[in-house]
């Protein structure tokens, strides 16, 4: 993009997510997508709106709760007739929830959505249930882990790749809630 800034890592590799005003910051789907969009490089105002098809005072605002929430910080800026642009990066590359709530997961899942839904090219999207042992689905999560890690690392290292198409990557593993008693038994008290 014209007018960038270069792309300076972010403070920290990883950021725990767990202060209520972190939930609460995620629990829109516009601030989950601005958190998309800032994943690669920094941003102004005016380049997130033209990139989500949003209104940059909606931006601004919801990158307001953002900053707020110590999810993103002002990179830079630079002087821009007679104004100050300011240049929004997210704290931290990886973002991990340790305890993920249902707002906060809810709206990312609406924010994939979207984003899945504007995606010019063809999309991969599959749900399995797999029985595993505990150690298995350990193995499997440290895997899928690894895996999306390494894809990360190889397009970090070729040059080319500033010019390429972003693509998402969801990955989640969860063990699946037990029906509730359908045996028709009454509780034994």
């Amino acid at each position: 993009m014209r007018g960038q800034l270069p792309s300076p890592p972010p403070p920290e590799d990883v950021l725990e997510i767990g202060a209520p005003e972190q939930f609460a910051a995620l629990a829109h789907p516009l601030r989950q997508r601005l958190l998309f969009a800032l994943g690669g490089r920094p941003a102004t105002i005016r380049q997130l709106a033209g990139q989500l098809d949003a209104k940059k005072g909606n931006v601004a605002h919801h990158l307001k709760v953002l900053r707020e929430a110590g999810l993103v910080h002002i990179a830079g800026t630079r002087q821009v007739r007679g104004g100050t642009e300011q240049y929004y990066q997210r704290t931290a590359r990886h973002m991990v929830v340790a305890e993920p709530r249902a707002a906060g997961t809810a709206a990312m899942l609406a924010a994939f959505a979207q984003e899945l839904d504007l995606s010019p090219a063809e999309s991969h999207l599959t749900l399995r249930h797999l029985r595993l042992s505990p150690a298995k689905a350990r193995e499997l999560a440290e895997t899928l882990a690894e895996l999306v890690d390494a894809a990360e690392e190889v397009e970090a290292a070729e040059e080319d790749a500033e010019g390429r198409p972003l693509h998402g990557v969801l990955v989640a593993l969860y063990q699946q809630a037990l029906p509730p008693d359908t045996t028709g038994s009454a509780p034994v008290t």
